[in-house]
């Protein structure tokens, strides 16, 4: 049953369509994810590997609401609507959330830390001023920095310490669901390592469900419960972490 799950896909396909050439182009659709079962539990954090271009993105994208598909997803009992309204989505968004690849593409260059990171309550509509900014420092301290962080801008940050400030703005809103894509493949690998150990303290403090996108197998073998190995679009596998390891 879809509430026994944290998130569960059901029959998700997405296709890409091009953009026509001229006059007499053609468009050109391309399956990117062709019919994919996945079943995550509450708690548990589920990685996805495979090579570039097999759709670990894009399904990510989809449980995010971002793009159209086709199938189900429900999120802890919840669709997640494909084409959904403004509504909606602004609902889902306080169940689940991202963690992307380069922390200051994601990040406004010209705010403060703590600006960016009370933004999802402001949005929201959430607490007072007075709260939120106590938010903003127990999220601080929770994702391993200092409440003098929140003055500093963007670029006065390293990439370890945006990493870290993103991974707050998604915790901001405590959802139940964090989707973290590649989000420590543009760190160097002792910067990785800690981002790597904060998901881990953060999932044990938390009891965060996660699904890690990633292409290195030794990090999601670490990090993850169990692992989904993707190519072209399909699951040809998926079991405990563990088994995989051991091959």
């Amino acid at each position: 049953m879809a509430h026994e799950s944290l998130l569960s896909i059901r029959g998700v396909s997405n296709t890409y369509v091009s953009h026509a050439w001229g006059i007499v182009g053609k468009r050109i659709a391309k399956p990117v994810l062709d019919n994919i079962n996945i079943e995550i539990a509450p708690g548990e954090i589920f990685g996805l590997v495979g090579e570039s271009g097999c759709g670990k993105t894009t399904l990510g994208r989809c449980i995010l609401g971002l793009i159209a598909y086709e199938g189900e997803i429900f999120i802890d009992g919840v669709k997640q609507e494909s084409r959904g309204r403004a509504k909606r989505r602004r609902e889902m968004a306080r169940r689940v959330q991202a963690v992307f690849q380069d922390p200051a593409a994601s990040l406004n260059p010209v705010k403060r830390a703590g600006w960016l990171l009370e933004e999802p309550l402001r949005v929201h509509r959430l607490g007072s001023k007075q709260e939120r900014l106590k938010r903003v420092d127990e999220i601080l301290d929770l994702v391993g920095l200092d409440a003098s962080y929140k003055d500093r801008r963007v670029n006065e940050l390293s990439v370890g310490q945006k990493q870290r400030i993103c991974i707050g703005c998604a915790l901001m809103l405590k959802p139940e669901l964090i989707i973290a894509d590649e989000a420590v493949s543009a760190l160097d690998v002792s910067v990785g390592a800690q981002i790597l150990n904060l998901f881990r303290d953060l999932h044990d403090q938390l009891g965060l469900g996660m699904v890690f996108i990633g292409h290195n197998l030794n990090q999601v073998y670490y990090l993850c419960d169990r692992i989904a190995v993707m190519r072209e679009g399909r699951i040809l596998e998926q079991g405990e972490a563990a088994l995989f390891a051991e091959r």
